[in-house]
């Protein structure tokens, strides 16, 4: 079952190599909109690891992840095991949007006005 979540991007921590065949690396997020905000902290392994490069501190994003637990030792333990993680990108492609309308030198195609002479 998989699940996402909304938040600020607050640590990106190093990829370990924890075994020769195994790497991990952490991340967490604080969770937005809430009276109480969570610091939330996911796992991301193997090939999946560089899917935080791209994103920066105090950046929205969101992660897509599913739930692992396991028992070692008579002792249980929970993972959040990220997935795929997405960024605030079409906000930032909307916001150089309208800076580029404000922009004189912005030229978005013709405008109804060339086109008054013509006979249809």
């Amino acid at each position: 079952m998989s699940y996402e979540i909304e938040g600020k991007l607050i640590k990106k921590f190093d990829t370990e190599q924890k075994t020769d065949t195994f790497k991990a690396r952490e991340f967490v997020i604080e969770t937005k909109d809430d009276k109480y905000p969570q610091k939330i902290k996911f796992q991301l392994t193997q090939d999946r690891c560089e899917l935080i490069d791209g994103f920066e501190e105090n950046q929205m994003i969101k992660v897509h992840f599913d739930l692992r637990g396991r028992e070692w030792n008579e002792k249980y333990f929970t993972n959040l095991n990220a997935w795929r993680v997405e960024g605030d990108q079409l906000e930032q492609d909307l916001n150089q949007v309208g800076e580029d309308f404000d922009d004189p030198s912005f030229d978005d195609g013709p405008k109804y006005e060339d086109f008054e002479d013509t006979p249809f």
